[in-house]
């Protein structure tokens, strides 16, 4: 029976570049990024599916038709009437990146209203993948419609991996936020945070704390990214620290996600965690050193 990898969340459409007002066209989001890679990292056998929600329009058709033709799932992506994908801007300026969204009546906002949709798409699965985006967009009914089917995945035998993805503009407040994601990362086998949205979140001293307070929680494997610094990582009661691998950087867009996506990819196929990190920099720098979240596959290699 084939393995499945699931990753739950939204795919936005990617406006990208800005130079001279010319703009390039592409389809991104946190979770969707962190399969693209994970999709490249795993073998053929694998099935990997994206669940999300989408609309009836053309530019959700050509969403759809993207993601089949390289090997990501859409049979449990659900189509909503009436309803668009989101959309993102990416501008660089002065050395930076400055991001404008349009999502508040996108699709995936939907994505958790049906609860026998949530169970068909996890039934059978080996992993699920999802983050605190995922959480932020859903309405309060639909963050536990979606945690109580995690749960029960859970239980039947799935693995849960979770990137906290802190982006406060997206919540009520910032003590929702905190609240809600503490619960998912409890609920989770791998939590994978980054430590300035912790530290901007919980208030963490350094990126070891950070590490620490999730061990605390339960959580049984925890990677912590820190950009160029060492990935911290705990796992069966052990401790260590991964450097990064140096890249040129051109666009550090989806970095984070792809670092999750192969991490999880060799985690999957028999890498210890700190061999898995170590793919996962290597992946990363390549990354960064591309415009847009997702390059080619065939880069990786």
């Amino acid at each position: 029976m084939a393995k499945r990898f699931v990753s739950v969340g939204e795919c936005m459409i990617e406006l990208s570049g800005g130079e001279a007002r010319q703009y390039r066209l592409g389809f991104a989001g946190d979770t969707l990024n962190a399969i693209w890679y994970a999709r490249a990292g795993l073998p053929n056998d694998w099935i990997t599916d994206y669940v999300t929600a989408l609309g009836d329009d053309a530019y959700s058709a050509e969403m759809r038709d993207f993601l089949k033709s390289n090997g990501i799932g859409t049979e449990h992506i659900q189509t909503i009437p009436g309803r668009r994908p989101g959309l993102y801007l990416i501008r660089q300026e002065h050395g930076d990146r400055h991001f404008t969204y349009w999502r508040e009546n996108s699709a995936a906002r939907l994505l958790a209203e049906d609860p026998l949709a949530l169970a068909a798409a996890f039934e059978g699965v080996d992993l699920i993948y999802f983050s605190g985006i995922t959480l932020a967009i859903l309405s309060a009914r639909g963050r536990g419609r979606l945690l109580k089917a995690i749960v029960k995945a859970r239980n039947a035998g799935a693995k849960i991996a979770f990137d906290p993805n802190a982006r406060p503009i997206l919540w009520k407040s910032p003590a929702v936020m905190g609240s809600t994601m503490t619960v998912a990362a409890g609920l989770s086998d791998i939590v994978l945070p980054t430590f300035s949205d912790e530290r901007a979140t919980f208030g963490d001293a350094d990126a070891a704390a950070t590490r620490a307070r999730y061990l605390e929680l339960g959580v049984g494997e925890v990677v912590v990214k820190d950009g160029e610094a060492p990935a911290l990582l705990g796992f069966d009661g052990q401790l260590a620290a991964v450097p990064a691998t140096r890249g040129t950087m051109v666009d550090a867009t989806g970095a984070g996600d792809a670092f999750n996506g192969a991490y999880l990819a060799a985690r999957l196929t028999g890498a210890g965690p700190v061999e898995a990190a170590q793919a996962a920099h290597r992946v990363a720098g390549l990354v960064i050193g591309q415009r847009g979240a997702l390059i080619d596959p065939k880069l990786l290699r």
